[in-house]
């Protein structure tokens, strides 16, 4: 019971990160421009002002826009099919569509940030933000939990 309860807390954990990787705009930082991955926020005259992306990439920014997006949702549906298999799968059986549920998840946020990585601010002065960064760190959490849910068995009591 409480490695479930540890699992569960992991996976909403993980949702909220991702969440917060795929809405805040803290991907690219500099000490005048924010960016994420739907707009930029540009410091003019002390105050920030809301700008498109300019000069990137559009076919990429999409992609990592859609990827991000279905990242969410996978891991958002994995957590409904991981409490309907709790109840309805037989005892013994293993959380298989969960665990690809998850690999899925894994696979487009990675896909996401790699892409981010290899696209975009290349040459430019600043840094990745604390999005980008939570973007990795959910990587490696729905990676975990794929293994996890993979190799966890529904115990027979």
């Amino acid at each position: 019971m409480l490695m479930l309860a540890g699992i569960v807390i992991l996976h909403i954990t993980t949702i909220i990160l991702l969440l917060v990787a795929t809405i805040d705009n803290a991907w690219w930082v500099t000490d005048t421009v924010s960016t994420d991955l739907w707009g930029q926020w540009e410091l003019v005259k002390s105050s920030w002002h809301y700008t498109n992306l300019k000069d990137s990439p559009e076919e990429y920014l999409q992609t990592v826009q859609a990827t991000s997006v279905l990242a969410c949702i996978f891991t958002v549906l994995a957590l409904f099919v991981f409490v309907a298999q709790l109840f309805t799968l037989p005892k013994g059986q293993r959380f298989t569509f969960t665990g690809i549920l998850q690999l899925i998840a894994c696979l487009c946020i990675m896909i996401a940030a790699s892409i981010y990585t290899a696209q975009f601010h290349i040459n430019e002065d600043g840094g990745y933000g604390h999005s980008y960064v939570l973007a990795w760190i959910s990587f490696v959490l729905t990676l975990l939990l794929a293994i996890t849910y993979l190799v966890l068995r529904k115990k027979s009591e």
